[in-house]
């Protein structure tokens, strides 16, 4: 029996979404510290900024990391890797979610996480303001039908999520074409973000992170984690981070984690805040297993349940 630990990605967020969480003992010292890595004021933007400024993509993203961290903290009662049940855990992240799971599997140390992600953040900031883009779901479909009206419009498929739910990104234009014309028993839904990112829209920003790379110490994940590019597990400290500068401009196969999920035996997945999307895909995505979606404090409970659960039934 194996237990995911996943982290969501940008769009996930909402106004105020981290306010109880800082009502906990710990964690407003813990989220200070992680504003100050990042050089932003996440307590702020997690309690009191408004829709707009979060969807900003340079505050977004330290903020979702950020949200991961602090919460995983609470819910495995100290680092991840230190865990009783840390070899039974497999740990993913969909886009910058995959920062969070770094951390969380000791690839990267929460103050590399933070520079990556804020220096991640600014430049692909930059790079959405050359062009105007965006990005939208295509819910339901024909797979194939699904890819060719996305190509036909001359769009990437940016993110494969699941069967029946692909991201396509590009320019507005691109995209209102899209919507104008969407595939057969297919709906279009744009997302809260500010670029096509997962695009070649986003090569600029590769040049910021390769700058960064010196400054960064990479270690080998000390549990394990899985790649977005190809669900594949990850092994190496150095190729990992090679893996999310270049995932920057090049698609995310979240449905590829979720078919590993599949062959490792995972029955059970917890989604860390800003919760719900990947949650909801397990329980359409992988029959039979339980998924709990940490929204807020009180839904600790319950993931702590699964995870006991889990260790029960190994021991069975």
């Amino acid at each position: 029996m194996v237990l995911a630990i996943v982290c969501p990605g940008q769009g996930s967020q909402s106004p105020g979404f981290l306010a109880p969480w800082l009502e906990l003992p710990g964690v407003a010292d813990h989220l200070q510290q992680l504003s100050d890595m990042a050089g932003i004021d996440l307590v702020l933007h997690g309690t009191k900024s408004d829709a707009e400024t979060i969807k900003d993509t340079a505050v977004a993203q330290p903020l979702i990391v950020a949200a991961g961290l602090v919460a995983a903290r609470v819910l495995l009662d100290g680092e991840a890797v230190s865990h009783p049940r840390a070899s039974e855990i497999v740990f993913a992240g969909h886009s910058v979610g995959e920062i969070t799971a770094s951390a969380l599997s000791g690839a990267l140390t929460e103050a590399d996480a933070m520079a990556f992600v804020r220096r991640r953040a600014n430049s692909m900031a930059d790079a959405a303001a050359q062009t105007p883009t965006g990005m939208s779901a295509v819910l339901g479909g024909d797979q194939h039908e699904v890819a060719a009206a996305i190509e036909s419009a001359g769009l990437t498929a940016a993110n494969v999520n699941a069967a029946g739910q692909t991201v396509a990104a590009g320019t507005l234009e691109q995209l209102q074409a899209l919507a104008d014309n969407p595939p057969a028993k297919a709906r279009v839904m744009p997302l809260k973000v500010a670029g096509a990112f997962h695009t070649e829209h986003m090569a600029p920003a590769l040049g910021a992170l390769e700058q960064l790379r010196p400054q960064l110490q990479p270690r080998d994940p000390a549990v394990t984690l899985l790649s977005n590019y190809d669900g594949g597990m990850v092994v190496d400290g150095h190729a990992n981070l090679d893996s999310l500068v270049a995932q920057v401009s090049r698609p995310v196969r979240w449905d590829l984690c979720m078919e590993r999920f599949t062959t490792m035996g995972v029955n059970g997945l917890i989604e860390l805040p800003p919760a719900g999307t990947l949650a909801g895909l397990a329980k359409r995505g992988l029959p039979g297993a339980t998924a709990a979606a940490v929204k807020t404090p009180d839904d600790l409970t319950a993931a702590r349940d699964l995870m006991t659960t889990e260790a029960a039934e190994e021991g069975a």
